[in-house]
């Protein structure tokens, strides 16, 4: 049988109705799906398309859903490069959930009023293109504001500027956008996060580039990335954008970029041709592009925040090639550094034996027992050659307790500040300028192995060479140090005082004829 229009046209609105209808069911659970079907986006090139997620979207989108379905709320930060998609992501994500529930409020704070006014036309664009079906009423429209009647729901922004922004309303759902560009950041979040309450269903997502470090973001990614928070740490390498690809046909590829090719899943001769690009636009006077490019569009996060300043005593690149060995235990003496915590810090423990350094511990308690406890369960445990002390504050006691255990044949003094321990004087200011030196011409001279993690590699480049009157290397001081990063250089005070006397394998007889542990001895170094 044959339609005539208007038969055509009935079936064509029963189609679309039953469309509609199966639509608004899966939109419940299916944010991808609506994005796609609701969300339009303004490409680089201009015009407008359905907001399909890109790779990094579906990534990040996949880690919040898995931590909303475990603790029932999202806290989460995202590290990325440059212009991935993450704010277009968080934007979209929160006009959903807004425009569809009840007396749900989103508050949105950028680090400059341009990106404060952009993230509010998308979302003013969000609301605009929506069809008519799902789209919500608008009770208040404004510059910061959008104020749904239908659903009491809507959007607040801000700028991070001003210390008292955000603090009138409680909010459901925070977005904070290029963290690491705030400033006054901690102060900031501290007014915004009371008025988000914790409850099932909020979240609060904070997402940047990088900015260096010791800021609020790079803090709060580096508790994140060691469980120390509530928060997940959600890392995008740059090469998952399709559109960060160049021609490679006449490219002759290096042998670092044959390594990066192997090791990183998915990278092609193409990114690293539009790579190549890149660190040229980055270059000044023929030189920086790629330190530059590290932190633009990182290919790991320790690329993004870890770059080395021209001053620094150690580089970043050392450090990463250092993270990134794998060498067998090679019987030499093994030395034990203890940077007992002050002021809060962390008591810090390392094991090195030889080219090998392993068991980076952290302790949090203040207590002079506690800690010389520890330290003597770890000898017991371990029968190391010797283990070196910094007896600056809390150390001289736990130094002084060792001894009193019978253990001063293995636990070594260190004063940091002392210039009558210093082997070599014309090179070196005091012994801490000594430690660090050698620990430095030890990372230089390779292979050697680190612990893998941002935070040593942190205490170990952003500590500065300075140099006496009389040319002998010393280093910046500790409290400077802490005042840029937050935190005292624990983990890398503890590897240095590693170097604080050469030890020779004839130490290690004391153990022959004072303790009988030969078996802990010989597995130690499967701590």
């Amino acid at each position: 049988m044959t339609l005539n229009r208007s038969q055509m046209i009935s079936k064509l609105k029963i189609k679309q109705e039953l469309k509609k209808r199966s639509d608004l069911l899966r939109f419940d659970t299916d944010y991808p799906y609506y994005a796609h079907e609701i969300l339009k986006i303004r490409p680089k090139d201009g015009g407008k398309l359905p907001f399909t997620l890109n790779r990094a979207q579906l990534y990040v989108h996949e880690k919040l859903e898995a931590q909303k379905a475990k603790i029932g709320k999202v806290r989460a930060l995202i590290l990325k490069g440059r212009q991935q998609g993450m704010s277009t992501y968080v934007e979209g994500r929160f006009y959903y959930f807004t425009s569809r529930q009840d007396g749900k409020a989103a508050f949105i704070l950028t680090h400059e009023d341009r990106a404060t006014k952009n993230l509010f036309k998308m979302a003013k664009r969000f609301h605009k293109d929506s069809p008519d079906y799902i789209r919500p009423e608008i009770e208040k429209s404004n510059a910061k504001e959008l104020l749904f009647s239908d659903t009491d729901s809507g959007y607040e922004l801000g700028t991070a500027g001003n210390k008292e922004v955000g603090r009138s309303q409680t909010v459901q759902y925070f977005h904070g956008s290029e963290v690491a560009f705030w400033k006054n950041a901690a102060s900031l979040t501290k007014g915004v996060l009371q008025t988000i309450p914790d409850m099932p269903g909020t979240e609060i997502i904070y997402e940047s580039t990088a900015n260096g470090v010791g800021n609020f973001f790079h803090t709060k990614w580096q508790e994140a990335e060691a469980g120390e928070s509530e928060f997940i740490a959600i890392f995008v390498p740059w090469y998952w954008q399709e559109e960060y690809q160049a021609d490679a046909s006449e490219m002759q590829a290096t042998p670092d970029e044959f390594d990066m090719l192997a090791e990183f899943d998915g990278l092609t001769l193409e990114h690293l041709a539009w790579r190549r690009k890149k660190i040229i636009e980055f270059n000044v006077d023929g030189n920086g592009g790629e330190d530059s490019f590290k932190q633009e569009y990182p290919m790991t996060a320790s690329e993004a925040f870890l770059e080395s300043s021209p001053d620094s005593l150690i580089k970043a690149d050392v450090v990463q090639a250092a993270r990134k060995q794998n060498l067998p235990l090679q019987h030499s003496p093994l030395v034990i550094g203890v940077d007992p915590a002050r002021g809060g810090d962390a008591t810090a423990f390392i094991r090195r034996e030889g080219r090998v350094a392993y068991g980076l511990e952290y302790d949090y308690a203040d207590d002079l027992m506690h800690v010389a406890g520890k330290c003597a369960v770890i000898i017991r445990k371990e029968l190391p050659a010797k283990m070196f002390i910094d007896v600056g504050g809390l150390g001289a006691g736990v130094y002084d307790r060792l001894v009193e255990l019978g253990f001063g044949h293995i636990v070594v003094a260190v004063n940091f500040g002392s210039t009558k321990t210093v082997i070599d004087k014309r090179k070196y200011y005091n012994k801490r300028a000594e430690m660090w030196g050698e620990m430095a011409e030890w990372l230089d001279n390779e292979p050697a192995q680190i612990p893998d993690t941002d935070k040593m590699q942190t205490d170990l480049v952003t500590t500065k060479r300075m140099y006496s009157s009389l040319g002998q290397t010393k280093l910046e001081p500790k409290d400077d140090v802490k005042a840029r990063i937050g935190r005292s250089p624990d983990g890398g005070d503890a590897l240095a005082l590693t170097f604080a006397e050469p030890v020779s394998n004839e130490v290690d007889s004391y153990w022959e004829d004072n303790f009988d542990n030969k078996e802990g001895r010989n597995k130690r170094g499967g701590y």
